[in-house]
């Protein structure tokens, strides 16, 4: 397994290099997210020991263990990029570096109450469903937006960096192409009418991050690709 990811790793960098490449960009604009999900933590920590700085988890409760049984050395970035349930926000809090999935004004209410509580500003991400699907969570396109704003005017302790989405499950390049690039407009909307930079574009997963950088990624969540199929 330790010789297994290694090489996936290499794999998916490699893979990552040649998209940055082909839209003139470099590979260092975009940041690998770990996803691992069912992973153990020796798992994890090889990951790290092979240069990955950032782990995506989806269940606080998953984060919860694996910081516990963290063995120590350096320790990644934890970001939480699962649906986010707002009585577990403060328990998502003790461990999370941000949250990539800020879907309503009331969990954003609740995350930037207890991170004022925390005395911390807590970066975050805003959920953007593009692809229409009922299965997935997040804001409607034309939401996403108003939902910044409300966060810049009434959650002093969030700090938005940008938005998320998820690929339509069906389809093929165009339909998951068409989804990464609505994104990328709602985020440039934004940044005219904010005068942020909002820099942060999470988009890609281990079936469609090479569509997702040459649609602008600057964060892609790959799981499968580095850890083999999920447990």
């Amino acid at each position: 397994m330790v010789t297994s990811i290694r090489d996936n790793l290499e794999s998916v960098r490699d893979d990552i290099r040649k998209a940055a490449a082909l839209c003139g960009r470099r590979e260092e604009e975009i940041l690998l997210v770990a996803v691992t999900k069912t992973r153990p933590v020796e798992d994890v920590a090889e990951a790290v020991r092979c240069g990955v700085t950032a782990v995506g988890e989806n269940r606080v409760q998953e984060l919860l263990e694996k910081r516990a049984l963290w063995p120590g050395g350096v320790e990644p970035q934890w970001r939480l990029i699962g649906h986010l349930q707002r009585n577990k926000v403060r328990k998502a809090l003790s461990v999370a570096s941000t949250v990539d999935s800020v879907d309503s004004p009331e969990l954003a209410a609740a995350l930037s109450r207890i991170a004022a509580e925390e005395g911390r500003i807590l970066p975050v991400l805003l959920e953007v469903n593009t692809s229409g699907e009922a299965s997935k969570h997040g804001v409607a396109p034309g939401e996403a937006e108003a939902l910044l704003h409300h966060i810049l005017r009434n959650c002093p302790s969030l700090r938005p960096e940008g938005f998320m989405t998820i690929g339509p499950l069906t389809g093929g390049e165009t339909d998951v192409r068409r989804a990464f690039a609505l994104l990328r407009t709602i985020c440039d909307s934004a940044r005219g009418s904010t005068g942020l930079a909002l820099p942060e574009l999470s988009m890609g997963m281990s079936g469609d991050f090479f569509w997702a950088v040459q649609e602008g990624s600057t964060m892609v969540r790959v799981g499968s690709s580095i850890f083999g199929a999920r447990r």
